[in-house]
């Protein structure tokens, strides 16, 4: 299938406006690479997690209510600064001395005196970076008063003498008596973050996020933060434990068509007898496995491949070996042996251009683009009249945003091969991108007719047809899509065209039930489709089922390819799960939380 795993455009009046891509750019060059297009309205990978914290509960000011705004803040700020320095400190000889005997002796408002006092002294202590003193100061307030703010303060005096352990005490104890009190919330997550406490900081500071309605952005930038840091330290736990896995069978089916087909070399040919223990032998039963275009199959054909250059004796075909291995493993996210693997094909046979290609998705994938570019080149100097180089430079200009560079390689592409369907695809769905609405329609019509049994014309052109709210055309395009799988590819069949009409009727109609019906069929189908579980995860989240989405964002961790797809997966989960907690911690933020119709609101993603 053709790129395009795209972001939502941001520009889009719909219900999508309360979403954000799940896919990253990351995950985007990757299904680009891949092959599955996810035209324009981001079907099946995005989840409802407001990208813009603060779009709910603060209006977008304009530049001049902002300056406002802040010149206002700056003279309160200035007034409580003059205020403070008026305010008239006792000197210490005059204080009273408390301790736990004698403040029993003390009446309840004698009590109160004191401790307005002891505090005022406490902030002068504080103020002139005396800490020990002003800690003793505070806890003498508390004897007379146990106050939130007392204790806050104290734990303020611990955090600039980096005693984390106590800051985490006090602000206990502060938030257990004013459980939305947030500047002890905010200090209570500072200190678990020291601590390595990540989950407990996230909880900490998300819920600061809400209780604030989401107007501090440094706080707001600490979820994101942490959500990095716990999702960076656990993929590398997950990546180091993990057995190697093949993605879904239409990931890998999907990576493999993008390229043309070509015809297995004579003496592979399966009228060819060749013994399983020779490499020659193993390479046969390897493409055996490919055609099968099932994830057992792909399965056979990743072990045959390695297992062929493991006996070796593979002639005139090693070259070939090395890139059908290099292509399991970059499947497999393994990009260091991918990348020695086309290094040695190329080194065998310099003209065999799929080896320079794939080594350029490998590079795009890890976010080096120049890279790339200089293996489409080297391919070229090979052979100037490859289609494939100028189809996949296209989606190499099309994941940087170069809509213009990628349409013209796109027709260069289909003028060099007119037969292969993805070129011409991928071509539509760019002059969409670019506004020639027009082209666009026209190119996919032109599809239709001359290639009228390729259920991914329907699919993609009812992707089109959805993002400009046509849903009646859209669903039946779907629909034609779904029944030409069924016919052509029973055993493997693509499960796009249902997720796509999942998200039509939800668009169309809000049918949450039929929706969910759609994508759990889908994933009856390809138990491994992560398009799928993202989708599921979406739905259910937006109706406000949390806890159910969480299973399905920890299954996209679960099928998440390479340690980057994991980290951003396991944010995603982490976040939802943050949700789950804080409405268990916090009952009251539970509406908040919910951002009432349209799902939840406020966690922004790293």
């Amino acid at each position: 299938m053709p790129a395009g795993a795209i972001p939502v455009d941001a520009s889009s009046s719909s219900t999508w406006d309360r979403i954000s891509s799940w896919v990253s750019e990351h995950k985007a060059v990757v299904y680009t690479i891949a092959g599955v297009a996810v035209v324009v309205t981001g079907a099946g990978v995005v989840y409802y997690l407001n990208n813009d914290s603060k779009s709910d509960a603060s209006p977008k000011l304009s530049k001049k209510e902002r300056r406002k705004r802040k010149e206002a803040e700056r003279k309160a700020a200035d007034t409580k600064a003059t205020q403070s320095k008026a305010a008239v400190v006792e000197p210490e000889s005059e204080l009273p001395e408390i301790n736990e005997s004698s403040v029993l002796q003390l009446a309840p408002e004698v009590r109160e005196q004191y401790a307005a006092r002891l505090k005022q002294a406490g902030n002068k202590a504080y103020g002139d970076k005396a800490y020990n003193k002003a800690i003793e100061l505070y806890s003498q307030a508390i004897l007379c008063k146990p106050d939130a703010v007392f204790y806050s303060n104290r734990a303020a005096c611990y955090s600039a003498m980096s005693e984390w352990e106590k800051v985490v005490e006090d602000t206990t104890a502060a938030i257990a008596m004013d459980p939305e009190y947030i500047k002890a919330i905010n200090r209570r997550a500072t200190a678990y973050e020291h601590l390595k406490m990540y989950s407990e900081a996230l909880l900490d500071f998300t819920a600061s996020c809400i209780i604030d309605n989401f107007k501090s952005e440094s706080t707001a930038q600490a979820v994101e933060r942490l959500l990095k840091v716990f999702a960076e330290h656990k993929a590398k736990e997950v990546m180091a434990s993990r057995p190697a896995k093949l993605p879904s069978p239409i990931f890998v089916g999907n990576y493999l068509q993008s390229f043309r087909q070509k015809p297995r070399p004579a003496a592979l040919d399966d009228s060819v007898e060749l013994s399983p223990d020779t490499g020659l032998g193993q390479l046969q039963l390897g493409f055996q496995g490919l055609e099968q275009k099932t994830a057992e199959g792909y399965e056979e054909a990743r072990q045959a491949f390695e297992k062929a250059i493991e006996l070796g004796d593979l002639g005139e075909h090693e070259a070939l070996a090395y890139n059908l291995r290099g292509t399991m493993r970059t499947l497999l996210g393994n990009h260091t042996e991918a990348t020695q693997d086309f290094d040695r094909s190329i080194e065998l046979d310099p003209k065999m251009t799929q080896s320079y290609i794939k080594r350029a998705s490998i590079f795009l994938e890890l976010g080096e683009p120049d890279k790339a570019d200089a293996e489409f080149a080297k391919a070229l100097e090979q052979d100037s009249e490859d289609p494939d180089v100028y189809y996949h430079r296209a989606q190499a200009h099309f994941i940087k945003g170069d809509l213009a560079s990628a349409q013209k390689d796109y027709q260069k592409s289909i003028d060099l091969d007119k037969d292969f369907i993805f070129s011409h695809i991928q071509l539509g769905v760019t002059q969409y991108k670019m506004g020639s609405i027009a082209s666009s329609m026209a190119t996919f019509r032109r599809c239709i007719k001359n290639f009228p049994k390729v259920p991914d014309v329907y699919n993609y052109y009812g992707e089109l047809l959805l993002d400009q709210g046509n849903f009646a055309e859209a669903i039946e395009k779907f629909d034609t899509a779904m029944e030409m799988e069924k016919q052509s590819k029973p055993m493997s069949m693509n499960v796009l065209p249902l997720i796509n009409k999942a998200l039509a009727l939800f668009q169309s109609s809000q049918d949450f039930k039929e929706a969910e019906k759609l994508c759990q069929k889908a994933l009856i189908i390809d138990p491994e489709c992560d398009i799928a579980v993202a989708t599921m995860a979406q739905l259910l989240l937006q109706q406000n089922k949390v806890t159910e989405a969480l299973k399905y964002f920890e299954r996209a961790a679960e099928l998440a390819r390479t340690e980057g797809e994991i980290v951003n997966a396991l944010s995603y989960a982490e976040a939802t799960r943050t949700q789950v907690k804080v409405t268990e911690k916090y009952p009251k933020l539970a509406e908040k939380l919910a951002g009432g119709p349209g799902g939840p609101a406020g966690l922004r993603m790293p």
